[in-house]
């Protein structure tokens, strides 16, 4: 399941865009996504892989890893609180959870 899909797109007129609009009327984009946080009951829940984090690791080669999939990227970052690969350092301990179905029922709206 794609991070968007069943996201709303959104039309957006809003003088916020105007500087980046050029010129258009509208900018049409997704409108942002709302991810529940699980509880501390969830996590306990959810099955996890530490990884300890080496030079050349990304987060897109962590998904195809243990979930066959690149685009679940950010599940592993989201479930770490890391936005970037640039706030990882060699030797830093992450979380990865093994069920990606759960972890996205718990990431629902």
């Amino acid at each position: 399941m794609p991070r968007y899909s069943g996201t709303k797109i959104v039309t957006n007129n809003t003088e916020f865009y105007a500087p980046i609009r050029r010129g258009k009327k509208n900018i049409v984009h997704y409108e942002t996504p709302i991810l529940n946080h699980p509880t501390i009951s969830d996590r306990m829940s959810i099955t996890t892989a530490t990884h300890i984090w080496k030079y050349g690791d990304r987060f897109y080669k962590l998904a195809h890893q243990y979930y066959n999939d690149v685009q679940y990227w950010w599940v592993i970052a989201w479930y770490n609180g890391i936005p970037t690969e640039a706030n990882v350092y060699n030797g830093d301990v992450i979380e990865i959870p093994t069920n990606i179905q759960q972890i996205l029922r718990m990431l629902r709206v």
